[in-house]
């Protein structure tokens, strides 16, 4: 990948080049933090490493589809977005977006749309778009950037491969808490999830730590439920026990619910009522 001075982590290198330096792409990115131009120039830079036909490093910036893409004139390439302000990303454009996703390519092996500030989409919107992350047709990329993933639907969110561009830093969650609380959830009974979680009601940056963590691990469960590879969360046997244990449609349950909570504390939610509810959505969906 030809990412330039755009990306100065190492690690997120790494991880966009496995993700975009092949003919193997993920169906919906989203880019987050970081300034709102180099979010923009980064989202822009993948969507012509999507497009290009260049051999060796993408995008190669010769092949026809590289000067297309940076001339805009490309044809299999979208880029819509709103201002920033809420609800400024209309519900409109995004259904045409949706109907467009469901076009064949005219020139490129794919299409590509990339969604800047998604966070200006309503909820509606937001809708909207999930109907078709749910179901993408073949050949179809989505990238989409925002200031925070925490600013998106939760379904939406969990439906993108994430990519933090103000660095992949550890979320600092106790390991051996979220070990634990792999087992609890894979076992019957709330009382464990409620004993391993009241010490955080205490504690809101263990309180997120802990969530954010969570998010990674069953991220992680997720990825291997679905038969891929790849471990972000670092507990990569807490993560194989969970896919064992979960039905892909739990594990998709459980992320929701740890995104929304985690959404909620960044809101400042109260954390007793916080917690509480935490445990007993997080059982439902364990269908435990």
């Amino acid at each position: 990948m030809q990412l330039g001075s755009l990306v100065t982590s190492e690690e997120l290198r790494r991880r966009l080049s496995a993700a975009f330096g092949g003919d193997r792409f993920p169906n919906a990115a989203l880019l987050e933090g970081g300034a709102a131009g180099g979010r923009r120039e980064l989202a822009l830079l993948l969507a012509r490493a999507a497009l290009c036909t260049g051999d060796g490093e993408r995008p190669c910036g010769q092949c026809p589809h590289c000067v297309k893409a940076l001339a805009g004139s490309h044809p299999d390439l979208r880029v819509e977005g709103g201002d920033g302000a809420a609800r400024s990303f209309h519900v409109d454009v995004v259904r045409s977006v949706r109907d467009d996703a469901f076009i064949r390519p005219n020139e490129a092996a794919r299409k590509v749309f990339v969604l800047l500030e998604a966070q200006a989409m309503s909820e509606q919107a937001q809708n909207a778009l999930l109907k078709v992350l749910e179901e993408p047709p073949p050949n179809v990329l989505f990238l989409l950037t925002v200031p925070s993933a925490s600013m998106l639907l939760p379904t939406v969110r969990s439906r993108a491969q994430l990519f933090r561009l103000d660095g992949e830093e550890p979320c600092g969650a106790d390991p051996e808490l979220l070990s634990r609380l792999a087992a609890a959830l894979c076992a019957p009974g709330e009382a464990e999830l409620l004993f391993l979680t009241a010490p955080l009601i205490k504690d809101r940056a263990a309180l997120r730590a802990s969530l954010q963590g969570l998010a990674l691990l069953l991220r992680d469960a997720c990825v291997l439920r679905a038969g891929a590879s790849g471990c972000l969360s670092g507990l990569p046997e807490d993560a194989a026990r969970l896919s064992r244990a979960l039905t892909r449609e739990s594990l998709m349950r459980l992320l929701a619910v740890t995104q929304e909570a985690l959404a909620a504390c960044e809101r400042n939610a109260n954390a007793a009522l916080l917690v509480t509810a935490l445990c007993a959505r997080l059982r439902a969906a364990a269908g435990r």
